[in-house]
């Protein structure tokens, strides 16, 4: 079956996104990105003028990825702002199972790429910022008396999950985090009251 060049596309940044999360990014050559696409490395150079540009791809992908998942569970419903924050907190819980996390790919890509000019750095602190923003809305909503201070909160508390799960498992610290989040939902609305 022949793909289009928008397909083809895709399945790179697919196979590319597998490689670079399970592999590490500089560890993965564009040649093996190539054999496991099935295409040739001239169509990836094709597609991606360089690896850089590839990994910018990647990174941008993984965070249009990351907002579709984030905006899905804590979407505008019949909930309450503290539940659907205490949503994302068990939708978390399922992504850092065994088998399926490896860690935040942001921060993998922010520790491989630490050039602060670097396209793919960019994307990756970008995404970082955007969910302490979607954060701060959602603390702002549930009326506490500080939403920003509880939306830092809740973003360090995310931020551990994914910092302490590749060492210490999804059993570990990371199985507290909805609670924490329970807490500090409670401290900051109950100081508003």
């Amino acid at each position: 079956m022949r793909r289009s060049a928008v397909q083809t596309r895709e399945h790179v940044l697919q196979i590319a996104h597998d490689l670079f999360y399970w592999h590490g990014i500089r560890a993965v050559g564009v040649d093996r990105i190539a054999a496991e696409a099935g295409v040739a490395p001239t169509t990836l150079y094709r597609l991606f003028a360089s690896k850089d540009d590839l990994i910018t791809a990647y990174v941008e992908r993984a965070g249009s990825l990351y907002r579709d998942w984030f905006n899905a569970v804590t979407a505008d419903d019949s909930r309450g702002p503290s539940q659907r924050i205490l949503a994302l907190f068990d939708a978390l819980a399922e992504q850092v199972r065994p088998g399926q996390c490896r860690g935040c790919p942001f921060l993998m890509a922010l520790a491989e790429i630490p050039d602060p000019h670097h396209p793919a750095h960019q994307h990756a602190a970008g995404t970082k910022g955007w969910v302490r923003a979607r954060l701060g809305e959602l603390a702002e909503a549930t009326g506490a008396a500080d939403p920003s201070s509880l939306a830092d909160h809740l973003t360090l508390a995310m931020e551990g999950v994914y910092a302490s799960v590749q060492a210490l498992g999804d059993q570990g610290p990371a199985r507290r985090a909805r609670s924490l989040a329970e807490l500090l939902l409670a401290s900051a609305t109950s100081a508003n009251e």
